[in-house]
């Protein structure tokens, strides 16, 4: 045998080598946290939410501080593996902590925050999150911990640890990771581990707000994956609202949640398993709505595909939103146009409402409307009653709970009996 043809054989043996060996390496590399894992909840809040009360969630899925507008990443077709820089990532997550402060949310749920990871320089969003959001408590949930990857060969996207977190102004009292199911053989190590997680709150009528934080596969062989991880969530969810709890879920659902996100933004749309429809009928009689954020002046997009810069012909759809359960009034739903400024998705916000039953009968009034109306409708003593009514109802509602609101109502519906009668308190403005 020739010496040339010798060197290639051993060339090529140790390629088939190389090769073998990374592939029992990612094999014996791979692992699923075990499910139902408690989680660590960080700093302190006021402990308890009440009802009656208008909060305001946020929830944004930070593409790991990396998506800037000219960003392209090589799973979507584009051609970057890591954040542009350093410094780069940095400055983005600099100004992801500084938007979500201006928001004021009392609640926030983050998808894609790296904690080690090849592609955003091994910086510890985590740790960067939980210091800028100063005055929440927080929780952590591993999302999926990816073996080294040697793609693209010129720059490898390597290993990743990244997470879903929750922070929270009523305080989280304990919260649990929920393991997903994922896909099955070989595919399984592109989907990696997927979970949702569960954050327990405190309510003053002696219920719990179960606030679930998730993020769906998306690099699925057909979407059925994503299909059944939403029915797990959904019955999961479902079942909680069943033992009289407030439940509230949001995140990315890598799910087309307007159906047809192409026809409505006029973009040409693609067959992507992460942009379907959800199924008709997930919903029926399991005491849970869908809520699809909307914008100021029409449909504003969730997610732009990262196939390359973003630009006017790119896909662009609708993934992120809320589920809420029957006993909480979603007000209003909104997404934010950032365009895409540090992330290949808009945050979205939802205020919302926990009910009681008293709070589902009277007029969706904040206590300054009250005393507006009552200026309108009521003369002398009238004014104090009308006012009495709305008020302290709301305030004895959110401070103590459905029997204290009864008996404010009992105290001041006599002198009031009349100017109701007359209709010196206009009719209450009801949820769109």
């Amino acid at each position: 045998m020739k010496k040339p043809l010798r060197i290639l054989l051993v060339i090529l043996l140790a390629i088939v080598l190389l090769l073998l060996g990374y592939f029992a390496y990612v094999m014996l590399s791979y692992s699923r946290l075990e499910d139902n894992l408690p989680l660590d909840v960080q700093g302190e809040a006021d402990k308890t939410a009440a009802a009656g009360v208008p909060y305001n969630i946020l929830s944004y899925n930070i593409g790991f501080g990396a998506y800037e507008p000219d960003y392209g990443f090589f799973m979507d077709g584009g051609k970057e593996s890591w954040a542009f820089s350093e410094k780069r990532l940095i400055a983005n997550m600099e100004n992801i902590a500084e938007f979500i402060n201006s928001q004021n949310a009392d609640i926030c749920i983050l998808q894609e925050v790296d904690q080690n990871a090849t592609r955003t320089y091994h910086f510890d969003e985590r740790e960067f999150l939980t210091e800028k959001l100063a005055g929440y408590s927080s929780v952590w949930a591993e999302n999926w911990n990816s073996p080294f990857l040697f793609y693209p060969f010129i720059k490898p996207h390597g290993s990743t640890l990244a997470g879903i977190m929750t922070f929270s102004m009523p305080g989280i009292a304990s919260a649990l990771r929920i393991s997903l199911p994922i896909e099955t053989g070989l595919m399984k190590l592109v989907d990696l581990d997927r979970c949702y997680s569960v954050s327990r709150i405190p309510v003053n009528n002696g219920r719990e707000l179960v606030l679930y934080n998730l993020h769906l596969s998306a690099y699925t062989s057909d979407g059925k994956i994503a299909e059944e991880q939403l029915k797990m969530l959904i019955e999961d969810m479902s079942a909680e609202y069943g033992k009289g709890n407030y439940v509230i879920g949001g995140g990315d659902f890598n799910k087309d949640l307007l159906g047809d996100s192409a026809a409505v933004f006029g973009v040409n749309g693609g067959d992507y398993t992460w942009a379907q429809p959800i199924p008709d009928g997930m919903f029926a009689n399991t005491g849970l709505t869908l809520v699809v954020p909307d914008g100021k002046n029409g449909p504003v997009p969730t997610c732009r595909n990262a196939d390359g810069p973003y630009n006017p012909k790119q896909y662009i759809l609708t993934v992120d939103g809320f589920i809420v359960s029957d006993n909480v009034r979603a007000e209003h739903a909104e997404a934010i146009d950032t365009g895409f400024a540090y992330s290949d998705h808009n945050p979205i916000s939802m205020t919302f409402t926990l009910m009681d039953r008293l709070t589902k009968i009277l007029p969706r009034f904040t206590p300054g409307e009250y005393l507006i109306q009552g200026l309108f409708g009521c003369l002398g003593s009238r004014l104090v009653s009308c006012c009495a009514l709305g008020c302290l109802a709301r305030v004895a509602l959110g401070k103590f709970g459905f029997p204290a609101a009864c008996a404010v109502i009992a105290g001041v519906i006599a002198p009031c009996g009349e100017g109701l009668l007359n209709g010196s308190l206009v009719e209450g403005r009801r949820a769109g």
